[in-house]
């Protein structure tokens, strides 16, 4: 039974600054009645992404359109379908959309994608950020069997998979980045990785040299600033890096950081420095739907995760995603 009334996620002010937890408001509001081609849908998971900060400046360079004060935030999230007239979509179906940040969405047809129930184990790995992780992997650093990696943001829900693909993309030396020890550990104790370079202990380019003595051959950079600068420093020739993400930006106070780039040293080292999004590669989704849930299934995969119960904490689960909480992917269970 579809309820009157649901809660949604409302922006207030833009930030000035890290995101604390007075710039939103939860409200709650009639469910909403689809028309004919509409599908509404009872929003079970949803999550949240660095993105996320940035969608929240007025304006900013993602290709995504920002959030606006006094409307509910959009982002990933999976459901159930409650009504869909005049569609292909029956109650019940299991779809994922963009319209998070609600209980009930209210969406067009074409814009709920229809999700197999019983692909993957848990229907919060949906919202995983593997496809992303794929895409710097595969087709942006380009990672071939016997590669040392670098990958930034390790700890984040990209870089905590992207590790783990690399390895299956036959890297032999596997080497992430992040803030704390405690995490470091847990890269290395958990999910595969060789080494870590941490933030705050020292030169980056110092700790890289010498956890990769001979090179890198690929970087998968979440990051930017001084770690995109340490990799291009240690990398081999013929490297190959990939560009995913630009936290030191997104979470920057005024959102912008730029990287000296030294571009003879690329010529001399024919040196492959390549951005990706993954609106250029979309097609990658289903692909690795199959890859994570058969990993899953059989362990060669893990989805690390922090799971916060209802939607009353989805303020909470960015501000602290956003000031590095959690290990992996942030994921709100409405």
């Amino acid at each position: 039974m579809t309820h009157r009334t649901h809660r949604e996620v409302r922006l207030t002010a833009r930030p000035d600054g890290p995101v604390t937890d007075d710039l939103f408001e939860v409200v709650t509001v009639p469910v909403p009645e689809p028309a004919p081609g509409q599908v509404l849908v009872r929003n079970t998971h949803m999550g949240v992404a660095a993105v996320m900060r940035t969608l929240m400046d007025e304006r900013s360079d993602v290709p995504m359109p920002a959030y606006g004060i006094g409307a509910p935030l959009h982002g990933s999230a999976v459901g159930e379908v409650v009504a869909a007239p005049g569609t292909d979509l029956s109650p019940g179906d299991l779809v994922e959309h963009r319209l998070g940040w609600r209980e009930y969405a209210l969406l067009d047809a074409a814009e709920a994608h229809r999700l197999d129930p019983a692909l993957m184990p848990d229907p919060a790995a949906y919202l995983s950020q593997g496809p992303t992780a794929l895409m710097g992997v595969a087709r942006g650093a380009e990672v071939r069997p016997g590669d040392t990696v670098f990958v930034t943001g390790a700890a984040g829900g990209v870089g905590s998979l992207a590790g783990q693909i690399a390895r299956r993309h036959g890297a032999t030396r596997v080497i992430g980045s992040t803030g704390s020890r405690q995490k470091a550990d847990r890269l290395i104790g958990e999910l595969g990785y060789d080494a870590v370079v941490l933030r705050g202990a020292g030169p980056i380019e110092e700790q890289l040299r010498k956890a990769a003595p001979e090179g890198i051959d690929a970087l998968f950079d979440n990051v930017g600033g001084e770690q995109l600068t340490a990799a291009l420093a240690v990398a081999n020739r013929g490297a190959r890096l990939a560009v995913v993400g630009a936290l030191a930006t997104q979470l920057s106070p005024g959102g912008r950081s730029t990287t000296e780039i030294d571009t003879l040293s690329l010529v001399s080292r024919g040196i492959t420095l390549r951005g990706v999004a993954l609106y250029d590669h979309l097609d990658l989704i289903p692909e690795w739907h199959r890859m994570f849930a058969e990993g899953l299934r059989d362990g060669t995969l893990t989805f690390p995760h922090a799971r916060l119960q209802g939607i009353e904490q989805a303020p909470r689960a960015l501000r602290e995603l956003t000031e590095g909480r959690h290990l992996g992917a942030v994921v709100v269970e409405l």
